[in-house]
């Protein structure tokens, strides 16, 4: 099976194969543009594709990521259009982000970096199910968020919100 090297920020080389890191459309989109396809051994090219928006820790967590996913079916852009539902997330899925939150919200950018939908969907449907059915106050305790509105200025967001409430 064909390999290729990617470089966390921190410098750190991963050794990957070509079927696992399909799953991250900037790399695809990269190989592609230097003329290179999914047959090509890429371990030997030399450089390893630098991600500098990726640590080592978090880069090996979105490897073991796409290891677990690399052979689901590719996401349907049809049903992608409905409305998101947060209480379908794979059990094993579930399991391996059940980390802190300072991960959760780097796997969170680095999805997103690496344009890995699946793993995207997944982080933000867990911060989303964090939020879900929580007052403003438990969000912000929750995230360690501070309050910089004065009552009176929450007091005029909740009057001009009112609607909302209906």
């Amino acid at each position: 099976m064909p390999k290729i090297q990617v470089q966390s920020s921190d410098s750190e080389v991963f050794e990957v194969d070509r079927e696992v890191i399909r799953l991250s459309v900037t790399i695809n989109t990269m190989l592609q543009d230097l003329g290179m396809d999914d047959n090509d051994d890429l371990a030997g090219m030399g450089e390893p594709i630098p991600l500098q928006n990726v640590n080592a820790s978090i880069l090996r967590k979105v490897i073991s990521w796409c290891q677990h996913h690399k052979d689901d079916p590719p996401v349907n852009e049809e049903t992608d259009s409905k409305e998101k539902r947060t209480d379908d997330i794979p059990s094993w899925d579930v399991e391996f982000l059940k980390v802190d939150q300072g991960t959760l919200f780097e796997l969170i950018l680095a999805a997103n970096y690496l344009d890995i939908r699946g793993l995207l969907d997944v982080t933000c449907k867990t911060v989303a199910n964090m939020i879900k059915g929580k007052t403003p106050e438990e969000i912000r305790k929750t995230f360690n968020i501070k309050n910089d509105f004065t009552p009176e200025e929450e007091e005029q967001i909740r009057k001009e919100n009112a609607w909302c409430e209906d």
